[in-house]
Formats: structure tokens, sequence, C-alpha cells
């Protein structure tokens, strides 16, 4: 039976059921042996997590509903949004009080940041390069498999069909901004900034979703909640620092710990509050396992299309001809390929993927260069410098050549395609 909570578990969260499964029982033993702690995090920090599947953004929510939606209008709202975060709050006198709210509570450092770790978890997001992109992308296919996840996604459009690319390379400009050095800390940066944009996003899908007839909040609680606000978070730092670590990019336990650090901050940022947030490698794998017990498979036709689509979105355009289209069906390619790598063979098989083999043994093959001059750029003076230069304008000439000179406008204001 579930603890009980000051909010209901949604229903289609189905952890304290899964959980008492024999399987699952003995697994958890075995990890009390072994690890000497259970598989699973504390009840406490359950019964938190699933209370906040029903919690959002307040500050930004009131800022968006009075100024987006009220006698401001997005249009000008955002304009004011923009020059704010280029001049400063102050900047900007007829401010109304929601947005002046907004600005201070973004522009607080919490007590508990360290800017040298914040920095230092930045620094791995620059030297992962573009593979960060490819495992992001691919791994957050598994989730698609949960209906409270695609459920915006479908609705807002973004991430299906021929909008699939546009929307991800937004999201790679997001994670170029906010890893840029001393981005986030830095105020008036754009790193900063599009991170406020990216909040106000969120914001405005999870107000239009959640009142629409598609949307149950008993099954699902509410849409881009904190708590999985929190799970993408872990997916930018615990996951991939495992995922690429076969690939030749090896992160130590004390980077991890950084990169935990560098998201908890981003997520301040992002309007992720949470006091469960995890501090050590432990409990982030601990929270992940919970939720990864908990998934209930329910997003049907919806995730199978979010999942085809974003392989499919870097196949070839018609208008691509020569050393383009060449390179655009290597990229496809070799993106149909990390899913294999990135997702459980039990889900990939569920859904119509580009074949992986033999494009598998592009990132395969080149393992040992990649695990070389990460040595090379851990023992030899001057050379981890010259090696993120490398990443940081390879990654920036990648989005370059995907944007074909189009800017990314972070923009959910438009109505849903249904």
């Amino acid at each position: 039976m579930a603890p009980s909570t000051s909010a209901p578990c949604p229903t289609s969260f189905r952890y304290w059921e899964q959980r008492e499964r024999p399987a699952i029982r003995h697994l958890d033993r075995l990890a009390r042996k072994v690890l000497r702690d259970g598989l699973f995090p504390s009840d406490e920090v359950a019964r938190a997590f699933t209370a906040d599947l029903h919690r959002g953004d307040p500050v930004a929510e009131r800022f968006v509903a009075e100024v987006f939606g009220g006698e401001i209008g997005p249009k000008r709202g955002r304009a004011l949004l923009e020059r704010a975060l280029t001049d400063g709050i102050d900047a900007v006198p007829e401010a109304p009080e929601a947005m002046r709210a907004l600005f201070a509570e973004f522009e607080t450092v919490p007590d508990w940041v360290r800017p040298d770790l914040v920095e230092r978890g930045a620094a791995i997001w620059r030297r992962w390069g573009t593979m960060l992109f490819a495992m992001a992308g691919a791994e957050t296919l598994e989730m698609y498999t949960e209906a409270a996840v695609t459920t915006p996604l479908s609705l807002a459009g973004g991430y299906a069909g021929d909008n699939a690319l546009r929307r991800f390379l937004e999201t790679t400009r997001f994670w170029i901004d906010v890893s840029a050095p001393e981005a986030i800390l830095t105020p008036g940066s754009a790193g900063r900034a599009t991170a406020l944009k990216v909040r106000v996003m969120h914001v405005s899908v999870r107000g239009r979703v959640s009142g629409h007839r598609e949307w149950d909040p008993e099954r699902w609680g509410l849409p881009i909640s904190q708590s999985y606000m929190v799970l993408t978070l872990l997916a930018g730092s615990l996951t991939p620092a495992a995922g690429l670590w076969p690939l030749g990019h090896p992160t130590t336990p004390a980077e991890i710990r950084a990169l935990l650090h560098f998201q908890r901050y981003m997520g301040h940022l992002l309007g992720v509050r949470v006091d469960w947030y995890p501090d050590t490698i432990a409990e982030a794998a601990r929270l992940m396992a919970m939720v990864g017990v908990a998934r209930s498979y329910d997003a049907g036709e919806q995730g199978a299309e979010l999942i085809r689509s974003y392989p499919a979105a870097f196949a070839p355009r018609p208008e691509q001809r020569g050393l383009a289209r060449l390179r655009q069906s290597y990229n496809y390619r070799l993106h149909g390929a990390y899913t294999a790598l990135f997702m459980l063979p039990t889900t990939r098989r569920r859904y119509d993927l580009p074949p992986a083999f033999p494009w598998l043994l592009i990132p395969l093959l080149r393992t040992p260069a990649v695990f070389a001059a990460e040595l090379v750029r851990r023992t030899v003076p001057g050379a981890a410098g010259l090696y993120e230069r490398v990443m940081v304008a390879h990654r920036e000439n990648w989005y370059r050549s995907q944007m074909r000179g189009r800017q990314a406008q972070f923009d959910a204001t438009g109505a849903l395609r249904r």
C-alpha cells in the first residue's frame, strides 16, 4: 500500500504497486545485501516525488497569466521580457508586479550554490560536444512510452512530425547556451536568458494542456510537473555520464556530482523547487530506479508518433543536394543507430525505427580514438583547453548546419494542434 500523501499519487505512476512484485522485492533485497542500501529512495522521498507530480511553478505561472494572458498580451509581454533579460528588470519601469516577482526569484542565487561545481559541470557538457545531443535525444525516447510525458508534447506538436527537428534544435540551443563558460552564473548572459525563456515556454504549455479535454489529472497529475522536470535534470547528468562511458567518454564520480550540482542550479533557473533533489550519485540512481518500475507504457499512438519523429527529423530534405544531402543522410543513419544504443531493446522493438546495423559500428569503432583523446586531455598540460575548444566549435558548426540560418524562438504561445 502507498503511504498517505498530501495529494493522491497519479494512477499511471505505478510505483507503490510495482515495488511489491516478487521480482522487484527480490532485487531490492539483493541491493540491500550487496550495496547496504535499498534499490529505491526512502518512502519520504517517494511521497514527496508523487506529491510533486501535481506541482507546477506558481511564480512563473502568475507572470504568464497576468502578462501574456492579460491586457499586455503575448507580443508586448515577450518584448518586455526580452528587454528585462538584456538590460535588467530595473530598465523596464512599466514591468508589472508579476514580472518583478519572477525576476526577483530568478536572480536570487540560493545559498547552496557552489559556483566552482556549477562551472565544472557545465565544462563536462562542453567536452561531450554533440554526443550530449545524441545521448539526450535518444534516451528521451525511452520515456515517450508514458502518456504523462507525451500528451503535452503531442498536443503542443513541437516534437511531432515535421516540427520535431525544429524543436529538437531549440533544445540543443538551450544546451549550448547554458553550458557556455560561466553562462548561468553571469547576469545578462545568453544562457540565463535562454533558461528563463524555456521556463516561460513550459508554463505556457502547462496552462493550455492542463485544461484540455485530453488531459486527465487523476491519471497524470500536472503537465510538466516539478517531478518530471527533475527527471529531465537527471537525464542531463547521471544517465549521460553512465551512457557515454562505453563510447570513450569517461566521467568520474566527482564529475558526476558536479553535473548534479550544475543541473540543480539550472533547475532553479527553470523554476524547479524541490527539497528532495538528489545530492549524491546513489540518491539519483535510486530515484531513477523508482521511476523505471513505475512506468505504465500507456502513451499509445501519441508516443509512437513522437518516437518515430525523432530519427525521421534528420532524414535528408528534398531541397538538399550533393554533399549536404550526404551529410544529412549520415546524420539520419547515425541518430537511428543511437536509438539502439540508448533505448532499452525491449522498448525499441515496439516501434518502427531505422535499422541500427551497420551504422551502429561507427560510434563503436571510434571509441578507442575518443578514449585516447580523453586520456590526452586529462594528462597532457594544455590539452584540456584545446579539446574543449574543438568540441565547442564542432557542436556550434553542427547546430548551424541543421538550423540553416534560422533562430531558436522558444515560443509556445500558439494554439494546440488539436
